[in-house]
């Protein structure tokens, strides 16, 4: 394992002081708003909890061809990632952590990695290139799986605002036309797909660490 100051959320950190030198100072304070209110409304409640299925969806990989996650996972448990898409610095640095720190632990157990997003397959194939990632990347055209799981958000409008400002139009990233999002989730899943674990983050620039996954993992194969 990576030394474990090699965090997501010191790489977070840093990524935030090289963006505060970038940004217009307009759009940062919007940004820190949203983020402030994501924090201030906490976790939603009617969030799918352990024990129930997870949902059995039908979704595209990088080339758009349809698959699921129980296909992927191949009778292995699994932890799922929601991620917003590959516009997102956050998301980024969350799949490259969990490529380089988490996945080759998930190797050793017989566990499978799968990202799910709803954009695009080509911006699914977009992550997975961008960051060199070698588990699956898959596209939820229509946001169900976040539907399902009671995460699914969106933008403020005044974040949409400065997204637009940025060059980023959600509806035309999104598969289904829409800007919703995902919140940050990991999910744990037996073999049979039950769920064992769920982490939710409503703060999307706050992931969950490889040593929490790993740890729920660990507890319950124990």
């Amino acid at each position: 394992m990576t030394a474990t100051h090699d965090t997501i959320a010191s790489r977070v950190e840093a990524l935030q002081a090289g963006m505060a030198d970038a940004m217009p100072a307009d759009a940062s304070s919007a940004f820190a708003a949203e983020q402030a209110a994501l924090r201030e409304r906490g976790v939603p409640t009617g969030v799918a909890a352990a024990g129930t299925q997870f949902p059995a969806v039908e979704l595209l990989d990088p080339t758009g061809a349809p698959t699921d996650v129980s296909t992927v996972a191949a009778g292995r448990p699994a932890v799922v990632v929601l991620y917003r898409g590959a516009w997102c610095p956050y998301c980024n640095v969350a799949l490259r952590t969990y490529q380089e720190q988490l996945l080759p632990e998930l190797d050793r157990r017989g566990v499978a990695l799968i990202a799910i997003s709803p954009q695009k397959a080509d911006g699914s194939l977009t992550m997975q290139e961008k960051n060199e990632l070698t588990f699956a990347v898959l596209s939820d055209q229509g946001n169900r799986i976040a539907s399902a799981l009671g995460v699914l958000t969106e933008p403020s409008a005044e974040a949409r605002e400065v997204q637009t400002g940025l060059g980023l139009d959600l509806t035309a990233v999104n598969a289904d036309g829409t800007a919703g999002l995902p919140m940050p989730t990991v999910v744990v899943t037996a073999a049979d797909g039950t769920i064992t674990w769920i982490d939710v983050h409503p703060d999307y620039a706050s992931r969950t660490e490889p040593s929490d996954i790993l740890r729920a993992l660990d507890a319950r194969a124990g």
